[in-house]
């Protein structure tokens, strides 16, 4: 089979589907819609993957560009003459795709096209309902995401569903915990932008820190929230608590999962985040927003807990919760795992994909 991989840009997600790919029989190609002005992966591809050189690709797009580059996807399909096409974001590359009028097309969500994105304004709503009117196929990786693809048009039977999940070897938990550590450690792995709340996650941090001296917070990760990060943190005299690596490769970032004693996210949009699935590879309880991506995978009391989304008093008075019961988070991070190791095997959900092909190719 021959597959044309279109998407948005070259993220750390595109990486791990396009090198599982590239251990299969298929011929791959990859196709980028645009380039970030920041590097969002750094890994190179396999050589396996034939990288499609076209007039898109090289910097960020806008609707201007709309013509240009739907003359250049028809005149790569012509030349790569693909079995199957799979395009996502929904509102970009999909879009895009199925004004080509090629079929079959996969289109995949990437979560914030049906969470956010489609309800930016009426045309967004247009562009997200074509799509998947146009869609021989989506595949999303949780059932928030097949409820809102339904409510845009998009038929029950033409949906697949399965979390992509993560390496459960490569994020594990630590053979044993480091007893000579008596700080209690918060791990966010998130960027630093408004989507992802964590100014919420600072405000909480600060209210809980001057009561505990023994707390740290670790923000892994940049953005544009650096300032405002850092202002709250010291004006609230806990800046000498908290701790900044930066970005970190994904062969060190299992190390930070296992030092820290509870994992945090406020994001306000979120599928099944892949970050909260590492978390609980690694056995660690998780405290999370309750929004739906999140309810799909988070028993409060069991595995971790849920906090209002939003509300940093509400988070605060959870990460006291856990404080006061540190003898169970062992047992809810040995929950978190089992729960990682039933329904997160990257290896095992990748198949799902794979077995989505086999619609078209009979």
């Amino acid at each position: 089979m021959r597959l044309l991989y279109f998407s948005r840009d070259y993220t750390t997600h595109d990486h791990r589907f396009l090198t599982a790919l590239s251990k299969t029989e298929h011929q791959v190609y990859y196709l980028r819609l645009e380039r970030s002005d920041y590097v969002l992966e750094d890994r190179p591809l396999p050589p396996e993957i034939e990288i499609v050189q076209w007039k898109g690709g090289q910097a960020p797009t806008s609707l201007k560009d709309g013509s240009r580059l739907w003359q250049g996807l028809k005149a790569v399909i012509r030349k790569v003459k693909p079995d199957i096409l799979q395009a996502g974001p929904v509102q970009r590359s999909a879009f895009l795709a199925t004004l080509t009028g090629f079929h079959p097309l996969i289109t995949m969500s990437w979560g914030y096209d049906l969470l956010k994105d489609a309800e930016i304004n009426r045309w967004w709503r247009w562009v997200t309902r074509y799509t998947l009117e146009h869609s021989d196929l989506l595949i999303g990786d949780c059932d928030t995401i097949r409820k809102l693809a339904v409510s845009y048009g998009m038929r029950q039977d033409r949906i697949v569903t399965f979390p992509w999940g993560v390496d459960i070897q490569h994020f594990s938990p630590a053979s044993k915990k480091n007893e000579a550590d008596e700080a209690f450690t918060l791990l966010s792995t998130r960027g630093w932008e408004p989507i992802y709340g964590v100014e919420v996650i600072a405000r909480a941090f600060v209210q809980v820190a001057q009561e505990h001296p023994d707390l740290r917070l670790v923000m892994l990760g940049n953005g544009s929230q650096a300032g405002l990060l850092r202002q709250i943190f010291t004006r609230g005299g806990v800046d000498d608590r908290v701790y900044f690596p930066g970005q970190v490769t994904q062969d060190d970032l299992p190390r930070y999962y296992r030092k820290s004693d509870l994992y945090l996210s406020a994001s306000h949009s979120d599928g099944t985040s892949i970050s909260l699935l590492e978390a609980m590879a690694c056995g660690k309880p998780v405290l999370v927003a309750d929004i739906p991506g999140n309810q799909e995978w988070v028993t409060p009391g069991v595995n971790g807990w849920l906090f209002p989304d939003g509300n940093e008093v509400a988070l605060a008075q959870t990460i006291q919760l856990a404080l006061q019961d540190r003898a169970r988070l062992l047992e809810m991070g040995n929950a978190a795992r089992e729960l990682a190791e039933k329904r997160a095997n990257w290896k095992e959900n990748f198949q799902q994909m794979l077995n989505a092909y086999k619609i078209f190719l009979g």
